[in-house]
C-alpha cells in the first residue's frame, strides 16, 4: 500500500539527508518533517510525493501506521506553508486582571491569580503571538509549532491547589481558522 499526495502549484517539496527529511516550501514560509527511513521510504516523482512502507514482516503494522502519520503530516504543512495555520485563544479571569507580554521567544503572563512573578509560556519554532485584549492569536506555518504554542499557553494557567470549579481564571483555545 502506497500513498500518493498531490504537490500543488505553489508549493516546493524537496527531500533532505537522502530523505531522512521532508522541506515543504510555500509563499507563507518553510517547515520541515522528519522521515522514520526504517518504516517507510518516501520519493518525489513528477508532481506527487509517494510514501510506501518499508518491505518486511515483522514491520508491516507499524510500517502502515508510520506511511499514515507521515502523509497526514505532510498534507497539513502543505496547508499551513499555503495558507497558514491561525488559532484563536480567549483569556478568561474573574479574580485577577492578567497583563501580557511577547518577549522574545516567551509570553510571560502576568498577575496570573495574584502572583508576583509572571509565568512563562515558550513560543515553539517561527510561530507568532498576537495580543489583542482578551483575545490572543497564534499564528504560525507548521501546525505542530503552533499547536504546541497553544498547548504551553493552556498549561500555564493550571491551579493545582484550587478547585477548578471555582478558580476557571485561564487561557482556553476557542477556534481554529
Amino acid at each position: 500500500m502506497t500513498t500518493e499526495i498531490e504537490i500543488p502549484e505553489g508549493v516546493k517539496v524537496e527531500l533532505l539527508d537522502n530523505g531522512e527529511r521532508i522541506k515543504v516550501s510555500g509563499k507563507l514560509g518553510s517547515t520541515t518533517k522528519k522521515v522514520n527511513t526504517l518504516l517507510v521510504e518516501a520519493k518525489i516523482e513528477g508532481n506527487r510525493i509517494v510514501i510506501a512502507p518499508v518491505e518486511g514482516k515483522e514491520k508491516a503494522k507499524r510500517a502502515i501506521l508510520a506511511e499514515t502519520a507521515l502523509s497526514n503530516e505532510i498534507k497539513r504543512a502543505i496547508h499551513g506553508v499555503q495558507e497558514g495555520i491561525t488559532k484563536h485563544m480567549k483569556v478568561i479571569y474573574s479574580h485577577f486582571p492578567m497583563n501580557f507580554e511577547v518577549k522574545n521567544n516567551e509570553v510571560l503572563v502576568k498577575n496570573m491569580f495574584g502572583e508576583r512573578l509572571p509565568r512563562v509560556a515558550k513560543i515553539v519554532g517561527d510561530t507568532k503571538v498576537e495580543i489583542k485584549g482578551q483575545d490572543v492569536y497564534v499564528r504560525g506555518v507548521d501546525p505542530y509549532d503552533v499547536g504546541q504554542t497553544v498547548a504551553n499557553l493552556f498549561k500555564l494557567s493550571f491551579l493545582k491547589d484550587k478547585d477548578s470549579r471555582v478558580f476557571q481564571d485561564g487561557i482556553y483555545l476557542l477556534k481554529e481558522e
